[in-house]
């Protein structure tokens, strides 16, 4: 098959899924936005994939590139960018062209909006959708897309890189009590709340937990000094896979996370975890209770007990916690991904 993606920001889990599309023997060409500075990813593409930058083309120009590729199927980012959606439109009716997003139903006035101009913009575009998970199929129902024609999934972490380090986790004796945080220094992932929660729990109750952050962003320049919080920067996946072998226990106090790839990579890697209820990945990756805690978004408080709580836990209680999330972490990876393309979705 020709696959065409016309993609916003590409990721190294994405291209996971694009390699084993690759491995089948389909060739894949993908237009994409400019790399995200607060995310520099240094991207190796395998044979049988094409790039194209989106700046590149004005919107004519677009329909002109993929007419040229003549795709037996388009896989597009939502509908953020006009050019897309002026390709898509192109061709629905003559391939399957499938709409991404990772956009939850939070019945916003915005999102009211959406459903009213789904049918002019949307339902003109688009035969299928493809989401993360349920959370997200349901907007795709109110956007007009039938069931039948909505797939979950579309996010998968690369499970190859990460799960190789599990047994560092699984099998650890000592366990290590380090926390890891993994994301950017903006204010939607509640940073402002993590770091005082933590600060404050060294004071109320010294003991031997460190928390390491990998990651960039707006903020990192505001970051507190403390000896017990290693600023690691941003981290390649291949380094952050050696970085992992020595910590414990992932958080992530998200404000706002519509799906959370590096919920289903920390899971892979074995990793319990803990995390806001503001997640989406959280509803595939994390059983309460089996392999981490949930905690109450933007409450520093129930930030604090869930970290006292997995704090409080001996080896064995997290030896299994860690086990039960790599469980959960491979129980969906680029292969089955890249049959979705094929089977489900390009049938």
């Amino acid at each position: 098959m020709n696959i065409l993606f016309l993609y916003t920001e590409l990721a190294s889990y994405f291209l996971a899924g694009v390699k084993e599309l690759t491995k089948k023997g389909h060739t894949i060409h993908i237009v994409r936005w400019p790399v995200n500075k607060e995310a520099p990813f240094q991207f190796s593409f395998p044979d049988g994939v094409t790039i194209y930058e989106r700046n590149d083309y004005n919107h004519a120009e677009l329909v002109e590139l993929a007419k040229n590729i003549q795709p037996d199927i388009i896989i597009s980012s939502g509908w953020v960018d006009k050019g897309y959606l002026k390709v898509c439109r192109y061709f629905k009716g003559k391939v399957p062209t499938v709409m991404s997003m990772d956009n939850q139903w939070l019945g916003t006035a915005r999102q009211q909006l959406m459903r009213l101009a789904a049918p002019f913009i949307l339902q003109r575009s688009y035969s299928h959708a493809w989401v993360p998970g349920t959370p997200q199929k349901k907007y795709a129902i109110k956007l007009g897309f039938k069931a039948e024609n909505i797939e979950e999934g579309f996010y998968s972490a690369d499970v190859k890189l990460f799960s190789s380090s599990a047994a560092d986790r699984i099998n650890a004796d000592p366990y290590p009590r380090k926390l890891v945080y993994v994301g950017r220094y903006v204010h939607q992932k509640g940073l402002d709340l993590l770091f005082p929660a933590f600060m404050e729990l060294q004071e109320e109750s010294p003991n031997e937990w460190e928390l390491w952050c990998a990651g960039t962003g707006e903020l990192f320049d505001q970051r507190p000094t403390h000896p017990k919080i290693k600023h690691l920067g941003f981290l390649q996946p291949e380094e952050l896979k050696h970085t992992l072998k020595g910590a414990g226990v992932f958080v992530l106090p998200s404000r706002f996370e519509p799906w959370g790839v590096v919920v289903h990579e920390m899971a892979a890697a074995g990793f319990p975890m803990l995390c806001s209820n503001a997640i989406g990945g959280t509803t595939r990756f994390l059983e309460e209770g089996k392999n981490g805690f949930l905690f109450e978004n933007a409450n520093k408080e129930s930030l604090k007990e869930a970290l006292k709580r997995i704090m409080s836990l001996s080896d064995t209680e997290l030896r299994a916690m860690a086990g039960h999330s790599h469980q959960l972490g491979v129980s969906y990876n680029p292969e089955m991904w890249a049959e979705k393309v094929i089977r489900e979705i390009g049938r």
